[in-house]
């Protein structure tokens, strides 16, 4: 599917049902353009995402509830029109609630310590966890969002770490920096692409 497939798809979903089918099967089905013909590699990168979680937190992850996401699914960027190529980065996105959880209660003690000025954290920090807690009320994170003055035994650090260790030719995608983003459920994650999807048509409108 090329972009202009893709802009027509959602320009013929009328009803949300066809919206989020079309977009479930174009985006979180099927084999990545990143991982065109390699089909068993891209079973190894999200089973390696999955087994670390797994190992380092304790939850019950499984490599089904790991995709790749945007321009590296696609082969294209449906917003800025462009190739998939070097210079993009690897869009991962995880589901699971229970991982989802851990971070959640960490991160509500960490507010808790803010308000009591156990903590502090400069203007820049500030402006950070504010945009983390944009995404966070959505029902999806990006830990890396998180300030430097996040101290805990779930951290920030560990999720930078790991992705950054399978980026650049150190896993099974290849040469590209992976970024990842942590959603509660599929319902949030599909209403993340259903804005998306929304936002395409009203720019194009």
């Amino acid at each position: 599917m090329n972009r202009h497939d893709f802009l027509k798809g959602i320009d013929l979903a009328e009803t949300r049902d066809e919206q989020l089918s079309f977009l479930q099967k174009t985006i979180l089905h099927g084999t990545p353009s990143v991982f065109k013909d390699r089909e068993g590699d891209y079973f190894d990168f999200r089973n390696r995402i999955a087994h670390f979680f797994q190992w380092k937190l304790g939850v019950n992850l499984g490599y089904h509830e790991v995709f790749i996401v945007g321009s590296a699914k696609l082969g294209f960027s449906p917003h800025k029109g462009s190739v998939f190529n070097f210079d993009s980065d690897v869009d991962v996105a995880i589901v699971n609630e229970q991982l989802f959880d851990k971070y959640h209660e960490a991160i509500s003690l960490y507010q808790y310590d803010i308000e009591a000025a156990k903590v502090t954290i400069s203007r820049r920090e500030n402006e950070m966890y504010r945009e983390f807690l944009m995404y966070f009320a959505k029902g999806w994170m990006r830990p890396d969002k998180l300030p430097l003055a996040f101290q805990m035994k779930i951290g920030k650090d560990d999720w930078f770490e790991f992705f950054r260790s399978i980026s650049y030719d150190h896993s099974e995608v290849g040469n590209y920096k992976v970024n990842a983003g942590l959603y509660k459920s599929f319902k949030y994650l599909e209403t993340y692409l259903a804005q998306m999807a929304n936002g395409i048509r009203v720019n194009r409108s």
